[in-house]
């Protein structure tokens, strides 16, 4: 555990949380994404939660992570 500097600082973040998780409390995804907030840059960190999903995926989540995926690294050729 260090300080985060440099380019990590940069970093884009995605942190999805289902609302009816019964292993990891939503109010421990929220905590976690203002600690992540506190340590890089706020604006690159995005937290999305779903409706209905437990500790598993859906569709829309699946979706979102595709989107962040092709906004933030290269295609592959």
């Amino acid at each position: 555990q260090g300080p985060i500097s440099g380019v990590n600082k940069e970093i884009a973040v995605l942190q999805c949380h289902g609302d009816c998780d019964p292993l990891v409390p939503l109010r421990f995804g929220s905590l976690t994404v203002e600690k992540l907030k506190s340590m890089i840059n706020p604006a690159n960190v995005t937290f999305r939660t779903y409706s209905g999903m437990m500790h598993s995926s859906c569709i829309e989540e699946m979706m979102d992570v595709k989107q962040f995926i092709d906004k933030h690294l290269p295609p592959i050729d």
